[in-house]
């Protein structure tokens, strides 16, 4: 029988806010492909639009389901997610040097975006009956980072660099959140930074030039330096106010690359201004403190855990987005959440989205 509280404890604001953010976003790729569809071609914003009504139907699906029924679905989704994983590594659509798509008919599908999913259910499962606990030490983390370290590996061989990296930053928030004994946190801090020149050796020289690029953007202006300097035009050339919609000379001239996947605040920012850039950042902070109390008013474990899990993901997301598009961190091919360009990306975010929501109209059944 229907519960009605499920209704009377659905978070409808938290959804408003999503669909503000996602709605700017697609006003912002209409200006961002202005003038730029093919002939005959369906324009970017519009196919947005289009994996936004999907994304929103998953979501209501994920809503429907009982959120505590995923931990049975945690590890056989883990095995589907390396299984994809590795069908990408032999049998991948190749994209500007990167094996990292899965063709679908006419449309392609990113393993590493339901790896999002996956690790997140994964490590909720993991860590469900440990808390509350004493703080894990060296041995006791062996197992999780064995679980985490895996399909970042292999995304990482596509080479999708920025994506390990996220999926990796998902999982460390949700292990310190947990609890790590302060000698095995610093050492492993120590560790990492003593196997930094190893991992430099194994990095591919694309992505050695983009951390020397970071560094000193001016010393290839035309080439490995052009994204981020032209970005950082964009950026600064918005001023207070903004030029207005559609007069952004950077991305309407098209001086500013990838302006509709990574660097696609740098078009907001162009046309918005520093006024539109801190109320765009307003609105993703909020929706990151949003998840927070829905994450803290949780009273059962694996859904405290879960919704951390799908905050982490998308606040490093908009974090790593924002530092790459102003120069303060390396590009790494990052999207900014419900903003850029890309249907995995928007269907990973509403699910996560749907979790929440889940979580929250749920938080009755355990006097929250």
């Amino acid at each position: 029988m229907f519960d009605r509280r499920l209704v009377q404890n659905f978070d409808w604001l938290f959804l408003a806010l999503v669909l503000i953010i996602a709605a700017m976003g697609i006003v912002n790729l209409y200006s961002a492909g202005f003038n730029r569809t093919p002939l005959g071609a369906t324009p970017i914003y519009l196919k947005q639009i289009y994996w936004l009504a999907v994304g929103l139907i998953l979501m209501g699906v994920t809503i429907l389901y009982d959120y505590r029924h995923l931990q049975k679905l945690a590890y056989p989704l883990y095995i589907l997610t390396i299984i994809l994983l590795l069908a990408v590594m032999f049998g991948g659509k190749m994209v500007s040097g990167s094996r990292r798509w899965l063709p679908l008919g006419p449309f392609g599908f990113q393993p590493s975006e339901l790896a999002k999913i996956a690790i997140i259910l994964v490590m909720a499962r993991y860590f469900n009956r440990r808390l509350p606990g004493p703080p894990m030490r060296f041995k006791e983390l062996l197992a999780p980072m064995g679980l985490v370290l895996l399909p970042v590996l292999l995304i990482v061989k596509q080479p999708d660099l920025g994506s390990g990296l996220l999926v990796l930053l998902v999982a460390l928030s949700m292990i310190l959140f947990v609890g790590v004994n302060w000698r095995t946190l610093l050492g492993s801090t120590m560790s990492l930074v003593l196997l930094s020149p190893l991992i430099w050796h194994f990095l591919k020289d694309y992505q050695r030039q983009r951390v020397l690029t970071f560094l000193n953007p001016e010393h290839d202006p035309l080439g490995a330096g052009y994204h981020i300097i032209q970005s950082k035009i964009a950026v600064g050339s918005g001023q207070f106010w903004g030029k207005g919609f559609l007069h952004g000379t950077q991305s309407q001239l098209q001086f500013l690359p990838e302006q509709h996947t990574d660097f696609v605040f740098s078009v907001f920012a162009e046309e918005w201004g520093f006024v539109g850039s801190v109320f765009l950042l307003l609105l993703f902070t909020g929706l990151t403190l949003w998840g927070l109390q829905i994450a803290r008013d949780c009273k059962e474990n694996f859904g405290h855990l879960l919704a951390l899990g799908v905050v982490s993901l998308i606040f490093w997301q908009f974090f790593i987005n924002l530092g790459m598009v102003t120069g303060l961190l390396p590009v790494v091919g990052i999207p900014l959440p419900l903003f850029s360009y890309g249907g995995s990306s928007l269907i990973t975010t509403l699910l996560g989205v749907g979790f929440l929501l889940n979580i929250r109209m749920r938080r009755f059944l355990f006097g929250g």
